[in-house]
């Protein structure tokens, strides 16, 4: 069996993160021995520490917590130091794998796509951000053998990215999005009832990890616009995030001032999202903040759903995308399942590394 090494520098160890190299050394060996694949962390860096072994970091007998533990012992480090040191070690069929969130990581990507090293990535600020950048990475992966790939950025593990991208390449042609992108927003509204108010399902999706650190970058719909500028970009659509028609159901003096001052003003809403809840369930409908795209334009929304349509089952913080093609018409391609959690994040952003060799 021909072998074959693959160099990994993972930025970040939150909890994506840090999954993703459990997951890399629970596999390991046998990425070795049936796919002829020698899988090498020869990097894992963040804003703060820098572990660099061009031999290959030792993941025998990994335990995370013990992990993290050597690493807040390694050298200081910054981004500056992280651009510098990752092309110093020149290593053939290198990949850069970002799972943080930080822009200032984002801007290195184009500089190691020019220089052949793939990015793999679960930060959606690149390929939601500026239309120009975006362009230009995409341009950089292709004209220096390298690979950009960013599945995660929208459902999780879910393969919505390749799907598209497939459909485009065999010449179909996507006329039309409907989508529920936040798994947070998804678990908000099932969560929701006549004992869990508004305020407290917001907690509870703070506390099981679906929602960002700072919920209002759920609750402001940010998230969903990004992924549904992400989905219009790979069908063909050059849009920005402000092209995307925002209809918010929070104020947006909630969304002004400190975290501490969100929290306490929440409950305040409880009422309100009550009467709506009684008014919904009174219909036999079910409440989705949506993304959709149709005729170039994108919109968000909250909106009602009755039995029968495909959004109205969608339980805790799962995800669904129905894609409306030339060829899928008038019935969508629909894909459906867990779109957030740690697990799935990470077990998406290790295929898309193995993708690069397409192991």
């Amino acid at each position: 069996m021909k072998q074959h090494i693959l160099n990994v520098v993972l930025c970040g160890t939150g909890t994506v993160g840090g999954t993703l190299l459990e997951q890399m050394a629970q596999q390991k060996r046998m990425l070795f021995e049936e796919r002829g694949l020698d899988l090498r962390v020869v990097g894992v860096v963040d804003i703060f520490n820098i572990l660099i072994n061009p031999e290959g970091i030792c993941l025998d007998n990994f335990n995370m917590n013990d992990f993290r533990e050597k690493f807040k012992q390694a050298p200081k480090s910054s981004v500056e130091l992280i651009h510098d040191e990752v092309l110093r070690l020149s290593l053939p069929d290198m990949v850069f794998v970002d799972c943080t969130a930080s822009y200032e990581i984002a801007d290195l990507y184009e500089d190691f796509l020019n220089k052949g090293i793939s990015i793999v990535c679960a930060n959606k600020v690149a390929a939601s951000g500026d239309l120009q950048r975006y362009l230009r990475l995409k341009k950089a992966a292709l004209e220096n053998d390298a690979k950009y790939n960013f599945e995660t950025n929208v459902g999780a593990g879910l393969p919505i990215m390749h799907t598209i991208d497939d459909l485009v390449k065999s010449g179909d042609k996507i006329v039309k999005i409907e989508a529920v992108l936040s798994g947070t927003l998804n678990f908000i509204f099932n969560t929701i009832s006549e004992d869990t108010p508004f305020s407290e399902a917001v907690r509870l999706a703070k506390e099981n990890r679906f929602s960002e650190p700072d919920p209002r970058i759920d609750l402001a719909g940010i998230d969903v616009i990004r992924k549904l500028v992400i989905l219009a970009r790979e069908s063909g659509y050059m849009l920005s995030q402000e092209d995307v028609e925002k209809n918010l159901f929070v104020p947006q003096e909630y969304f002004d001032g400190s975290l501490d001052d969100f929290w306490k003003n929440l409950p305040k809403l409880d009422a309100q999202f009550e009467a709506m809840r009684k008014d919904v369930a009174a219909a036999n409908e079910h409440l989705r903040f949506v993304a959709t795209l149709e005729n170039g334009k994108a919109s968000v929304a909250l909106r009602r759903f009755a039995q029968g349509h495909p959004f109205y089952n969608l339980e805790g913080s799962n995800s669904i995308v129905m894609l409306h093609t030339e060829r899928y018409n008038p019935h969508p391609m629909i894909i459906q399942g867990y779109g957030a959690g740690a697990g799935v994040t990470a077990a998406g952003v290790f295929a898309d590394i193995l993708d690069i060799f397409n192991v």
